[in-house]
């Protein structure tokens, strides 16, 4: 197995560019793609999940000229692919699997869509079940509720209001809303249950209107989809990735703590579309201290912090930024009591059961975690313990745990080649504002 070793880290500080943001270059890709004229895509981000959209994109003969690793000009079809059949292996790119499930279903045409096998273990039923109801046909070639998808032409339901469960995965309710203009009549979609993760339909809304596509909802309860087709922007900024951030943020804080910092990265700020940028918030609940222009943000530990050498422990909400929670259960390891993540149930259907992951592997690190259905409970030990980390092919889980470093300890990182998904070069950037104190 392929491990990287990480020495401890004395402190860090520093200035790192951040890649694009994955859920917007999956979207933008997938929305460049459906409208009519060419899109020029700059700042594209350069990761194993947009590689599989644009593969995706070119098997159903969307043309896309690749000006660099970060820039690409799109040929719009407008809505109507040139290629009727195909078969599609979308790794384990949700970002990717769900929109063009719902894509396709209205396409009118004969498409197979497989994945990894983890991603033949996240449910898709439910949005499924809404595309049917659209009169859409769809199969399952595996487990019923679960991927891989036999997509067959179907007789649309024009301007059928259709239902679509919101407590599980976002993405249902963003591939449908994309999807939608390709019936070219207004459709109203009605959420059951608690929408989660908004701030990543918020994404979804705020480029369908860079695309020409307005949508009109009622609180989170309800969306109406208008009649129309999507129109090229002409060029379109992706901006830096707001989770991918978070990591370098709370090293800015926990380095603070020993004296380093303050941590700054470029290309996201107050100007984000992003609700991961939030995570500031909850750095600063522990006791960091921020500083935010509309294209960067710094972290630092603040002066309380720094004082007692410990972050203050959180008891918190985190169902808006479900990805960045990530970072602060590893964050939580330095704090000085017990820190409580709360209505994070969604990590159990992603790249890996993040709340049984990490659990864990933050016990290997001496640390004491509650875990139930929907939370973690995590109470730092008194001085971390070298460990070797698993990640379970989840780039999230070898990404925040690199953190553990900063607590003075040796940290073995297995199979770290799978932050490729959506920050190939993390390592180098964490290494580029580290100070390694060898040992």
């Amino acid at each position: 197995m392929k491990f990287l070793d990480l020495d401890p880290i004395a402190r860090v500080q520093g200035t790192v560019k951040m890649p694009g943001s994955k859920s917007i270059s999956n979207r933008v890709l997938l929305l460049a793609a459906l409208s009519g004229g060419k899109t020029r895509v700059e700042d594209l981000l350069d990761s194993d999940d947009t590689r599989v959209m644009l593969e995706a994109l070119a098997r159903l003969g969307v043309r896309i000229e690749r000006r660099s690793d970060d820039s690409a000009l799109v040929h719009g079809v407008g809505g109507n692919f040139p290629v009727k059949s195909a078969e599609l292996s979308l790794g384990n790119a949700g970002t990717a699997f769900r929109p063009l499930a719902a894509v396709l279903a209205l396409a009118g045409g004969e498409y197979r869509l497989s994945g990894t096998p983890r991603m033949h273990e996240r449910p898709i039923g439910d949005l499924v079940d809404a595309l049917r109801a659209l009169g859409a046909r769809i199969e399952y070639s595996g487990t019923e509720g679960f991927p891989p998808l036999a997509v067959h032409a179907g007789t649309i339901k024009h301007g059928a209001p259709v239902r679509v469960r919101g407590d599980v995965s976002s993405q249902y309710l963003s591939a449908l809303l994309m999807a939608l203009p390709l019936t070219n009549s207004e459709t109203r979609i009605e959420v059951e249950g608690d929408l989660i993760s908004k701030p990543y339909v918020e994404i979804t809304l705020n480029l369908m209107r860079r695309f020409g596509v307005e949508v009109e909802r009622d609180a989170w309860s309800s969306f109406v989809v208008p009649a129309g087709s999507y129109a090229t922007p002409g060029e379109i900024r992706v901006e830096g990735d707001a989770s991918s951030a978070s990591y370098l943020l709370a090293a800015g804080a926990i380095s603070g703590l020993s004296g380093g910092g303050p941590v700054r990265v470029e290309g996201v700020g107050s100007a984000s579309i992003q609700g991961d940028v939030r995570f500031t918030e909850v750095l600063e609940r522990m006791g960091a201290s921020i500083s935010m222009g509309e294209n960067w943000i710094e972290c630092a530990a603040g002066p309380e912090a720094r004082a007692r050498g410990k972050l203050k422990p959180i008891d918190a909400d985190l169902n808006h930024i479900p990805d960045a929670a990530m970072t602060a259960a590893v964050a939580a390891l330095f704090a000085g009591g017990t820190s409580t993540l709360r209505n994070i149930a969604s990590w159990r259907v992603k790249e890996t059961d993040r709340i049984a992951a990490m659990a864990t592997e933050l016990r290997k690190l001496g640390a004491t975690v509650e875990e139930g259905g929907d939370f973690l409970r995590v109470t730092p030990p008194a001085a971390l313990r070298p460990a070797t980390i698993d990640t379970y092919d989840d780039h999230r889980m070898a990404m925040s745990f690199a953190l553990a470093a900063l607590g003075g300890i040796k940290v073995r990182i297995n199979d770290p080649g799978c932050v490729a998904k959506t920050f190939p070069g993390y390592f180098d950037a964490l290494a580029g504002i580290s100070q390694r104190a060898f040992s």
